[in-house]
């Protein structure tokens, strides 16, 4: 597989399954690994890089999720190629920086993936579309036993997996959803909702994860305690608080709703019209657009356009996938005209499968 035939994949988390009303995009759970006997992956050399990337390439050969997965490693790609890689939620961007020996392993529906040598000598993703958050971590501690039949993780009986940041100590297991909060954002609640979530041990944080910002209003919501904690508990309470932040946001699109409907509306269908008509749209005009149409779904406003198609465009219009898509760099004023030709492209397809 070349790294550019990924803007054709249709990723499983993209489809819009399980979209509670329009507000969770996927959910994610991740776990860190560490191989007994090695370094941890901030002080291994080269070398040992290189014989752990060789070590859990022939443990997923035997292991049915991975055995037939693509393997990319990071040191043989483009700047460009490693960003697209971001943008699929594949790799992080500290992975897509880094250098060395490092790589990522993932399946066909991009469903399952395994980073090796980033912060921990393995990282072990499953990624669900919609709130799925118990299915995605069944999918990923499947993964896991798969593995350490083949594996000796670094464990100890009083701390449990280790790692090399102590905050991933114990299980190991961040699990998080991809979340849209337009209404809290506009009703000036989302700080409130923000600190009562770091209250409760919860990080709120961009796109991308940690350290990158919030674009289109999608916030990533995910447990900070892996420490003193069972898996289960983790999970059960991502998704209690999932469900109270989307009673929240319900709560505040009603009160849009009922204090400045005739402008609620008009935000939606203005970015509706732009979206179909523009020859020129930049990257976090195009998101905060597509974030009005998101929302005009989840207020019943607009009929017939499927969540699954929102969440398509918002990956196959991020710059690195347009690049791979004209197979040449472009400037960032060619990408802002080639966007928005790929959006009246996808548009007037969709509204012919209407």
């Amino acid at each position: 597989m070349n790294i550019e035939d990924l803007v054709y994949n249709a990723a499983s988390w993209l489809s819009g399954e399980g979209d509670g009303d329009g507000m969770v995009v996927s959910c994610r759970a991740r776990l860190a690994r560490n191989l007994a006997g090695w370094a941890f992956a901030p002080k291994t050399t080269l070398e040992d890089q290189k014989k752990i990337i060789e070590q859990v390439l022939g443990a997923a050969q035997q292991c049915r999720p991975m055995c037939d997965a693509a393997f990319f490693h990071m040191n043989a790609l483009q700047a460009n190629q490693r960003q697209l890689l971001v943008e699929r939620h594949l790799i992080s961007p500290a992975l897509a920086k880094s250098k060395g020996q490092r790589g990522v392993l993932f399946n066909a529906d991009e469903s399952l993936s395994v980073m090796i040598n980033e912060e921990d000598h393995l990282r072990l993703q499953a990624i669900l579309p919609g709130l799925q958050t118990h299915a995605a971590w069944q999918r990923v501690d499947a993964l896991d036993d798969a593995l350490r039949s083949e594996l000796d993780w670094a464990q100890s009986e009083r701390w449990g997996f280790l790692t090399a940041c102590p905050t991933n100590t114990g299980t190991g297991l961040r699990i998080s959803v991809l979340i849209h909060l337009p209404a809290l954002v506009l009703t000036e609640d989302m700080e409130r909702v923000m600190r009562g979530l770091t209250s409760m041990a919860f990080a709120v944080r961009g796109f991308y994860g940690e350290g990158t910002n919030v674009v289109g209003n999608l916030f990533q919501i995910s447990n900070q305690a892996t420490l003193g904690v069972t898996e289960g508990e983790i999970v059960e309470k991502l998704s209690e608080i999932t469900q109270q932040i989307m009673g929240h946001e319900k709560e505040a699109q009603a009160t849009l709703l009922a204090d400045a409907s005739a402008q609620v509306e008009d935000k939606v269908w203005r970015a509706y019209g732009i979206l179909q008509h523009a020859r020129v749209l930049s990257g976090q005009d195009f998101m905060n657009l597509l974030s009005a149409v998101r929302l005009g779904c989840s207020l019943g406003l607009i009929d017939g356009l499927p969540l699954g198609f929102i969440n398509q465009l918002m990956i196959v219009t991020q710059s690195s996938h347009l690049q791979a898509e004209a197979r040449a760099n472009l400037s960032s004023a060619d990408r802002d005209v080639r966007r928005a030709e790929l959006v009246r492209r996808r548009w007037t397809e969709q509204r012919g499968l209407s």
